[in-house]
């Protein structure tokens, strides 16, 4: 068998890890893509550059300040341990949060985008016939936006299944909690174990391709029924 047990479990915590970032991501998103395309603020370019931040940043940065900030010293690792709930670095959580931070742009701009290209004709055209704002939203804003959250959602996995940088500092390397496919590939090399690292960062090559490749037929497909 190609896979270790140990690969196995890093594999499934991976898929879960990524699974979870992303249903986080397209709930949290969603309004704050909606605020960015539609708002006159002088604040939107703040915040995107915020949201962008990630593209830019080396990853141990982002990890290190969440370290910090997450941490028992840090102000939300004290107001969590103020609930009792201990701190989250070094958990699955920890791992959650750090992920939802990590990938934000690759959920917010396809959405951002998709909502910027519906316009305002449809909005305009359901409020005539008596829609209100949530109705328009729900009912012509999400239907028409449906390929950006396809992609916003396929990005958003992906680019959590292959996080290395920031899941090592905020999360370490404790098997079952939070050892991804990413650190258990660097634990094999780092133990000259070549044939595992290669079945593990083999399937990481199909995967992004099997990603690359869905992705763009999407945007092909709803090019043409744009078309």
């Amino acid at each position: 068998m190609p896979f270790s047990s140990t690969d196995l479990a890093a594999i499934g915590l991976t898929l879960r890890l990524a699974g979870t970032t992303t249903a986080l991501l397209l709930v949290l998103c969603t309004p704050l893509a909606w605020w960015l395309a539609h708002t006159p603020s002088r604040w939107r370019g703040p915040v995107s550059a915020v949201v962008a931040l990630p593209l830019v940043l080396p990853p141990t940065v982002i990890g290190f300040y969440l370290l910090v900030t997450l941490g028992p010293q840090g102000p939300i690792g004290q107001f969590t341990q103020s609930l009792g709930l201990g701190t989250l670095p070094f958990t699955f959580w920890g791992l959650v949060v750090g992920s939802v931070i990590y990938s934000l742009p690759f959920a917010v701009q396809p959405l951002q985008h998709a909502f910027e290209s519906i316009g305002q004709r449809p909005l305009e055209a359901a409020a005539t016939l008596g829609a209100g704002p949530l109705d328009r939203f729900f009912t012509v804003a999400l239907p028409l936006a449906r390929p950006g959250f396809v992609t916003a959602a396929i990005l958003s996995f992906a680019h959590t299944v292959g996080e290395f940088g920031v899941v090592l500092m905020l999360g370490g390397n404790i098997p079952g909690v939070t050892r991804v496919v990413s650190v258990q590939i660097y634990d094999h090399v780092e133990a000259l174990e070549y044939a595992q690292a290669h079945w593990l960062a083999g399937a990481m090559v199909v995967f992004a391709f099997v990603v690359l490749l869905g992705l763009n037929l999407s945007r092909r497909r709803a090019a043409s029924l744009v078309g």
